[in-house]
C-alpha cells in the first residue's frame, strides 16, 4: 500500500507540474515578430540567430522581420505591430523621451528592456585606391549610412556635421551599400554593429580596402557633444585587413519587448540567451558581450517584469527606477 501511495503520489505531483507548467505558457502568442535591420548588417543575423535558438528551446514561433533599424524597432514594438526588437541606446533613449523620428511626440514608455546584447562601434571602410582613409578625408565626399531610420543613419551624419565636415549621406542596405562602394557608385561606406561587420568582411575579401574612424581629437569632440556615446575600440584581429586596435565610439544594444509581453515568456527568452552563450557565439562573434554582467549599461529603459525576476534571480540587482 505504500508502493502504491507513494506512486500515486508521484504521479500526482508530475500531472501538477505539468498542469502548472501549461498554465504558464497559456498567454504566450502562437506566432511572434521581431524587428532587426537589412540583410547583411549584424542585427538580422545576431536577431534571427537568438530568435532561431529561443525557438528551438522553447517551442516558439519568433519571426524575425526585415526592418529599418533600431529607430524602427523601438516604435514597432511601443505601438505593438511587433512583440520583440533590437535597439541602440541612442535611438531609444530619443523615443523614450517623445523625441522619435517616426513618432515624435510620444513617450515610448510601453517598452521593456530584456537583455544587454553588444556595443555597436562606428567604423568607415573605404576602397584603398580611394586614398579615404580618415574621416576628415570624407569632408565634400558621398557616404553610406545603412538603412534609413537605423542607428547609423541617424549618428554618422550627426557625428559629420559635429566635426564640421560637408558629407552627402545615402541611404541603404548594409550589403547594398557595400556594393554601391564597390561600384563606385559611393566613396565609403559608414555603419556601426557588433563586430566583425559582415559586410566590411566581405568587402576585405573581395577587395582591397581602408577600414578606419574617427581620430582620438575627433572622438573627444564627439563625447563633449553626445554623451549617449562612450570611447571604445575595433580589437585587433576583427578585420585581416587591420593590423592593431582601431579607436572610436559606440552604443551598447539592447533587446526589447512590449511591457504586455507575458512575465514567463520573456524570462524564459532571457534564461534561454544567457545559459546558451556558446550557440550564440555560433551566430556571431559579438555575442562574446551577450554576458548577464552588461546589465548595468541599460541606465533609462525599464527592465521588464521577466526581466527583473531573472536578473535578480542570478544575483544581479535592478535599481527601483528601472523595475517595469
Amino acid at each position: 500500500m505504500k508502493k502504491i501511495t507513494l506512486a500515486s503520489s508521484a504521479m500526482a505531483l508530475t500531472m501538477i507540474s505539468m498542469s502548472s507548467m501549461a498554465d504558464d505558457r497559456s498567454d504566450w502568442p502562437n506566432s511572434m515578430t521581431m524587428g532587426t535591420a537589412s540583410q547583411g548588417g549584424t542585427y538580422y543575423i545576431y536577431g534571427s540567430g537568438w530568435a532561431n535558438l529561443v525557438n528551438q528551446k522553447l517551442g516558439t514561433r519568433i519571426a524575425a522581420e526585415i526592418t529599418g533599424g533600431p529607430v524602427q524597432n523601438i516604435t514597432m514594438v511601443q505601438t505593438g505591430e511587433h512583440d520583440f526588437g533590437m535597439v541602440t541606446m541612442g535611438p531609444a533613449f530619443d523615443a523614450i523621451h517623445g523625441n522619435s523620428e517616426l513618432l515624435p511626440g510620444v513617450e515610448h514608455d510601453d517598452v521593456r528592456a530584456m537583455f544587454p546584447m553588444y556595443q555597436t562601434a562606428l567604423h568607415i571602410v573605404s576602397l584603398k585606391r580611394s586614398g579615404i582613409d580618415s574621416v576628415a578625408d570624407l569632408d565634400g565626399k558621398r557616404v553610406g549610412v545603412g538603412p534609413a531610420g537605423g542607428t547609423n543613419d541617424a549618428y554618422h551624419p550627426k557625428l559629420f556635421e559635429t566635426l564640421g565636415y560637408n558629407v552627402t549621406t545615402l541611404q541603404g542596405g548594409a550589403s547594398d551599400q557595400a556594393g554601391q562602394l564597390q561600384d563606385n557608385l559611393i566613396d565609403a561606406f559608414a555603419f556601426g554593429a557588433g563586430m566583425p561587420i559582415a559586410s566590411f568582411s566581405q568587402l576585405e575579401a573581395q577587395a582591397d580596402v581602408n577600414i578606419f574612424s574617427y581620430s582620438e581629437e575627433e572622438i573627444e569632440t564627439i563625447l563633449e557633444e553626445l554623451p549617449e556615446l562612450s570611447a571604445s575600440m575595433v580589437p585587433d584581429g576583427t578585420y585581416n585587413s587591420v593590423e592593431g586596435d582601431i579607436p572610436t565610439v559606440s552604443l551598447w544594444n539592447f533587446a526589447i519587448t512590449h511591457k504586455d509581453a507575458p512575465e514567463s515568456l520573456v524570462y524564459e527568452i532571457i534564461d534561454t540567451i544567457m545559459n546558451n552563450n556558446e550557440q550564440m557565439l555560433q551566430i556571431h562573434g559579438a555575442a562574446v558581450e551577450t554576458l548577464p554582467e552588461n546589465y548595468s549599461h541599460n541606465t533609462f529603459i525599464p527592465f521588464h517584469p521577466g526581466a527583473v525576476k531573472w536578473f535578480e534571480e542570478n544575483g544581479y540587482d535592478i535599481p527601483e527606477d528601472l523595475r517595469g
